[in-house]
């Protein structure tokens, strides 16, 4: 069964990649799971255009990554939420609000899908935060919630 990656799958591929895979194993899991759609010619072309987007806001090659590895990691960032008197926020900081932090305080455009954080966080402070650049670099910077007024 011929399919077309949606989502980043361990083994397989990256989004956009066309693979070959067991009738069962892309019926059963890959698709309705979401990882994947079947292979078309019209489904090929949106293809070529999703890897262009990807291209233009992916790390290009190891050393482009350890660069932005070292600007991430000489980096403060910090993010401003609503917060009542305890120090709580209202709701939780999400992945896309650090990568806009990042972006704001002078930092690279990064993807939001590849933040690993250390858990939900709901209340004011200073977290570490990864980000897997590259399969072989991960930069890691501190990010301090404080109340916004």
């Amino acid at each position: 069964m011929k399919i077309i990656l949606t989502q980043e799958v361990s083994g397989l591929g990256a989004p956009g990649d066309i693979i070959e895979v067991k009738d069962g194993y892309g019926r059963n899991y890959l698709l309705p799971q979401g990882f994947a759609i079947a292979w078309t010619k019209g489904a090929e072309k949106q293809v070529t255009v999703i890897k262009r987007a990807r291209s233009a806001r992916e790390i290009r090659d190891l050393g482009h990554a350890n660069e932005v590895k070292q600007q991430l990691e000489g980096l403060k960032v910090n993010l401003k939420a609503r917060a009542g008197d305890g120090g709580r926020l209202f709701g939780s900081v999400t992945p896309a609000e650090i990568v806009d932090a990042v972006k704001a305080a002078g930092g690279p455009a990064l993807d939001r899908r590849r933040l690993e954080l250390p858990g939900h966080i709901k209340s004011l402070g200073s977290y570490p935060v990864r980000i897997k650049l590259h399969p072989e670099v991960t930069a890691k910077f501190d990010l301090n919630v404080t109340q916004s007024k």
